[in-house]
């Protein structure tokens, strides 16, 4: 009887994948939060975007688990997000930031949006 490897199981390959689809967006992005006693903004340009969160490219030292202010515009729209995300990963100047909590209407533009961008992976 030859021996194989254990496949993985059906809760660790369902936990690589993602809830939502990423999909590829270029846009600048500001970023503040608490430094201290002061508030500190980072500029960032976003790379890619979900209905859950989004990956942004940025020079500067944020640790996971740290609540963020984003403030941004999706391109061809005039409306000012301001928005507050939690740091999920990072990888070099990539960050993975999760939404907290988007209204209503932020989530019906965001899911139009996304509609007609290229998937990211």
């Amino acid at each position: 009887m030859s021996a194989s490897s254990p496949k993985p199981s059906a809760s660790q390959v369902d936990r690589r994948r993602r809830r939502y689809p990423r999909y590829r967006s270029d846009f600048p992005v500001t970023l503040s939060h608490f430094l201290g006693s002061h508030y500190r903004t980072i500029e960032g340009h976003c790379r890619d975007l979900s209905e859950a969160g989004i990956g942004i490219l940025l020079a500067a030292e944020l640790d996971q688990g740290e609540v963020i202010g984003l403030s941004f515009c999706l391109p061809g729209s005039a409306l000012a997000w301001e928005v507050r995300a939690v740091v999920r990963y990072r990888r070099g100047y990539q960050y993975g930031f999760e939404f907290l909590a988007l209204t209503h209407e932020q989530r019906g533009l965001l899911g139009s949006y996304l509609k007609n961008l290229e998937p990211f992976d």
